[in-house]
């Protein structure tokens, strides 16, 4: 059987202007993939490089260090070689004490305002006789110390120049997403003017402070560029260049930043007052934990537990002991340390709403803060005990992995306990309990059980009870080690 013919009409041909459209659009496509391919490649930051270079400085400090009296670092203390180092010296110095020297350091800054004032680390200047800035064209001036903050670590200075001088503003690091762009600028290891790009690698991060937000970068951040500026891709300061994760003490790509919207509230206090001024609560909290919130019968583990109510704003508004702190000034409190955090940025003498959920209830009462640094500064005073007839040891019982006796006056002194304190002091922990695992120790004392205060073995043992009758299936304690208190949550077994 013969095949079929076809044959082909006009309109199965193609016609010369669908031929010239469709090869417009061909050369149309490979035009836009170019453009994507060059959109892809990162675009040269020499013009912002160049645009901000100039309100980066370089900052040598100068201080005095006093002469060494022994050998120390040449042969440990108590060394039998202490003595014979101890001559040479004298035989070499004529038996006089070595003179006091000069010793240098780097780091980095930048400009913020026309007029001159400086942004830097205050670790790159504490304790420094003569600070020295340099800038981008060789100009060197002496900067005095506005303020400075250890707790951010940040310090603002100043300097009188001949002209206005270039600066940087601020810009919103809440704004930064993880992979954006950045640029670090600084000395790094004394070397000048230097740059380095990465990303925001994370936001949000904590290292030891109260106040830490951190922004982490992969840009390259070595030693002497501390206090210098990360900058955005439109030339603003997201933050200041702080510290690095190394095992070297090089850059590995794991960078720090304090944040700049918590840099700013420091720079603004610094430049009106020479000092920060911080919101005081007057609380000791800790984090909910899902163990704390099951004992507690929490709905979420979230919010800040009051662990102690000093003499202070929240004593004077009614917060208790046992309050979980729900929300801060109309804003929602997921942990302890969004809460020092907010407290902190608040204005002193402000009165705030602060929610709480107390015995399942929540209510809300007003807080006149008052100002952390003030708080600080007030040391509190020790009673002296008084002398007492030794008592007659008191009866002991093992309980939830513990070994408990009531509190005495010996032991309270033993303890370095108030003599208002009452409770339980713990003597024992069984190392293969819980209890043991969540930190208990020898030597701290039992203040509450269920948020209940407790004065004897049975007060204990009445609230397991209760606690066991009403579902629960841990049972919460407040202990005291060194005065300070802290939640803990015990399973009661079956």
């Amino acid at each position: 059987m013969q095949p079929k013919a076809v044959s082909l009409s006009r309109t199965d041909a193609i016609s010369p202007q669908i031929k010239w459209l469709m090869m417009g659009m061909l050369a149309l496509a490979f035009v836009l993939m170019q453009a994507v391919v060059a959109l892809a490649k990162p675009e040269s930051l020499a013009p912002l490089a160049e645009k901000i270079s100039p309100s980066v400085v370089n900052i040598t400090t100068s201080t005095t260090v006093e002469g060494r009296t022994g050998p120390r670092g040449i042969v440990p203390e108590g060394s039998p070689f202490e003595d014979f180092f101890k001559e040479f010296r004298d035989r070499n110095n004529g038996g006089e004490a070595p003179a006091p020297r000069k010793s240098s350091a780097l780091g980095s800054g930048f400009v913020i305002s026309e007029d001159g004032f400086v942004v830097t680390n205050n670790h790159v200047i504490e304790g420094a006789d003569e600070i020295t800035i340099e800038f981008f064209t060789g100009l060197e001036l002496k900067a005095e110390v506005i303020g400075t903050d250890p707790n951010t670590d940040i310090a603002l200075l100043k300097v009188e120049a001949p002209s206005a001088l270039p600066f940087v503003s601020f810009g919103d690091s809440n704004a930064a997403r993880v992979g954006d762009w950045v640029l670090a600028m600084g000395n790094p290891l004394g070397q000048g003017f230097s740059v380095s790009a990465g990303i925001v690698s994370a936001r949000n991060r904590a290292l030891s402070g109260t106040y830490d937000d951190y922004i982490q970068t992969d840009a390259a951040i070595n030693r002497g560029n501390s206090g210098g500026p990360l900058f955005n891709m439109d030339g603003e300061v997201i933050g200041v260049n702080t510290a690095i994760l190394s095992p070297n003490g090089g850059s590995i790509g794991i960078g720090f930043s304090m944040a700049s919207n918590v840099v700013t509230r420091v720079v603004n206090q610094l430049k009106e007052f020479g000092e920060t001024r911080r919101g005081w609560l007057g609380v000791r909290i800790q984090d909910v934990t899902q163990d704390v919130a099951d004992a507690m019968g929490l709905a979420k583990a979230s919010g800040a537990l009051i662990t102690d109510v000093p003499d202070g704003p929240a004593k004077d508004a009614g917060l208790k002991t046992g309050d979980v702190i729900l929300s801060f000034a109309g804003v929602e409190v997921e942990d302890t340390r969004g809460l020092v955090r907010q407290v902190g940025n608040s204005t002193v003498g402000a009165s705030v709403r602060v929610t709480v959920l107390r015995e399942g209830k929540s209510q809300t009462l007003k807080v006149k803060l008052g100002r952390r640094e003030d708080a600080e500064g007030a040391g509190a005073s020790a009673s002296e005990p008084e002398d007492e007839a030794e008592p007659e040891a008191p009866a002991s019982k093992s309980v939830l992995g513990l070994t408990i006796t009531p509190l005495t006056d010996d032991l309270r002194t033993e303890l370095g306990a108030d003599d208002s304190v009452e409770g339980l002091a713990v003597t024992e922990v069984d190392e293969m309990s819980e209890a043991f695992e969540k930190g208990l120790r020898v030597g701290d004392i039992i203040t509450e059980a269920g948020q209940q205060p407790i004065l004897s073995i049975t007060d204990l043992e009445d609230r397991i009870t209760e606690a066991k009758d009403g579902g629960r299936k841990s049972l919460l304690l407040l202990v005291r080690r060194a005065g300070d208190p802290r939640f803990v949550a015990l399973g009661l077994g079956d």
